[in-house]
């Protein structure tokens, strides 16, 4: 993707604003990374205690603003790893004026390091890059190495739903749950021809679901 035109002004002014948080860590060493804890403190960047839900890969932020402007009793904090991409959604969830948003520069192997146990709801993962190359499967976000993460990371009764195009993805993934102790449920191969009901669409999933692909999606609860 090119870089954004003054994409170092509208981060600075997203961060001002509070709706956008820039977490940087140099060691890239991530197991020893998050050995040190500098845990978000929930309650004083929402301002209340209302339960919080975990997306990892905002995006340009559709589905993390219309959740939050359509449950505004929860609080969404929304990661993403580029500010190239993040600061589309930073300024959706400003102009729009959702306080229960929280946007997160952040890289996915952090999440132990700012995150504290048991504390979100539900995480999402909408759409999470396949990585089809086998030699990449540890980079993929329902590879088990991630799984036994969110199982920290959830409160109690917690769970992941995860949305995806890609076949190949969605099944190495239920693999991945599976052999991790996670239970599975609302399991569908085509959910747009599916009676689900309170999907919110999110930007790719638009084109893909245009384009005549179906859309994979699972819940899993750690077991």
């Amino acid at each position: 993707m090119r870089r954004k035109a003054r994409l170092d002004e509208r981060v600075a002014a997203c961060r001002e604003d509070g709706r956008l948080l820039v977490l940087n860590v140099d060691d890239r060493h991530f197991q020893r990374a998050v050995e040190t804890k500098e845990y978000l403190d929930f309650e004083k960047l929402f301002g209340n205690k209302n339960p919080v839900v975990l997306e990892i890969g905002a995006g340009k932020g559709q589905f993390c603003c219309t959740l939050a402007k359509n449950f505004p009793e929860i609080n969404i904090l929304a990661i993403e790893k580029s500010s190239n991409v993040i600061v589309d959604a930073a300024e959706k969830a400003i102009s729009l004026d959702l306080k229960n948003c929280l946007l997160v520069r952040c890289d996915a192997e952090y999440l132990e390091r700012y995150i504290p146990e048991g504390s979100v709801s539900r995480i999402y993962l909408n759409f999470s890059c396949p990585f089809p190359k086998k030699s990449y499967a540890s980079h993929r976000l329902t590879h088990r190495r991630f799984l036994e993460v969110y199982k920290k990371l959830l409160a109690p009764g917690g769970e992941i739903h995860q949305k995806t195009d890609n076949r190949e993805f969605f099944e190495f993934s239920l693999c991945e749950f599976s052999q991790s102790g996670y239970i599975l449920k609302n399991v569908s191969l085509d959910l747009h021809a599916s009676d689900f009901e309170g999907n919110i669409v999110t930007e790719y999933e638009q084109r893909f679901t245009d384009m005549g692909l179906p859309i994979y999606r699972l819940e899993a609860v750690p077991g």
